[in-house]
């Protein structure tokens, strides 16, 4: 530590940043605006993300997918352990907690959740509370009331009807069927088919009257022999009388 730290503390203000005083200073000249271009130009100014022309970041990144990040809903949040520093009976919402010192506000939207234990019976105020946050507070006897978002309370939602039973099923049920199903009939046996006549051999032919059996098929006649040319009777001479 020196004398100039310890003049220093308590200062009000830092002293001002003096431009174009000389070249000692290290802001003489150009006053740290650089040689030519349009930053040296009176009246200029850059966008958020300029950077001298060159693709910017935020386009040089890949974009892929979708979040809603932008539409969710933020609360501030608190959990049951705290409250037990409220007095017995008293009346909890998001303005006791912030005197008390409990949380930090991030929106003006509460939420209760569960975690730790609580003894106390009191009146939580909030817009969302977990489960485990309102069996706590119920247990411990105290009530939770509903708000909506512009901190006004909201009718007690009805209670849940109860789920219907199923009906208990047997428990042998393979069983049961397998008895119910009713006893298969013997078949009748197959009727005998008639045995196949015998073939007759091949190139006799069967007796005059007889009809060949299913089985066989009656040989085609052989066809009758074309008379030859020297058998064909001569015409008779003219000459000859």
């Amino acid at each position: 530590m020196d004398l100039k730290q310890v003049t220093g503390k308590g200062v009000r203000y830092p002293d001002r940043k003096r431009i174009a005083r000389g070249p000692g200073s290290g802001l003489g000249k150009t006053a740290g605006r650089g040689h030519k271009g349009w930053g040296q130009r009176s009246g200029t100014s850059r966008r958020p993300g300029y950077e001298g022309g060159q693709m910017p970041i935020y386009r040089r990144v890949p974009k892929r997918g979708f979040t809603n990040a932008r539409f969710r809903t933020d609360y501030t949040v608190i959990n049951v352990e705290l409250l037990d520093s409220f007095e017995n009976g008293a009346t909890v919402d998001l303005d006791a907690v912030l005197t008390h010192g409990l949380t930090s506000q991030v929106t003006r939207l509460f939420k209760v959740l569960g975690d730790g234990e609580l003894q106390k019976k009191l009146t939580v105020r909030a817009q969302k509370f977990s489960k485990s946050a309102v069996q706590k507070i119920e247990a411990a006897g105290g009530t939770v009331v509903r708000l909506d978002v512009q901190g006004r309370e909201l009718p007690p939602a009805p209670p849940e009807p109860p789920a219907e039973k199923k009906p208990a099923q047997p428990k042998n049920t393979a069983k049961t069927a397998e008895a119910e199903k009713p006893e298969k009939t013997e078949k009748a046996p197959k009727s005998e088919k008639p045995a196949k006549s015998e073939k007759a051999p091949k190139g006799e032919k069967p007796p005059k009257g007889e009809k060949p059996s299913s089985g066989e098929k009656p040989e085609k006649p052989g066809k009758s022999e074309k008379p030859s040319k020297s058998d064909k009777p001569r015409p008779p001479d003219e000459t000859t009388s």
